[in-house]
């Protein structure tokens, strides 16, 4: 399995977890708002989740940039250190 396929099962069964959204529904071209119903305090919840998972950090800025699953999985992937992926 290639580390964006890791990664995008990992943040899928955070998703799922904080939001109760069916796995079906979460692929990589999900809108966190629209398809999930994600507001502000939500989302802040989810990164915070995956900065510790991953061990990374997301900037404010990268954050509002964030809106679709694609997008988490690409940071995840460009951020985290492979040590994650051994």
């Amino acid at each position: 399995m290639d580390k964006q396929q890791v990664v995008f099962q990992k943040i899928k069964e955070l998703i799922v977890q904080e939001f109760t959204a069916k796995p079906e529904i979460v692929t990589m071209d999900a809108c966190l708002a629209k398809d999930f119903g994600v507001d502000s305090l939500d989302a802040l919840e989810l990164f915070n989740e995956i900065e510790g998972e991953f061990l990374i950090s997301i900037s404010d800025e990268v954050a509002l940039q964030m809106k679709t699953v694609l997008d988490l999985v690409n940071y995840v992937v460009e951020t985290a250190g492979d040590s994650y992926f051994e």
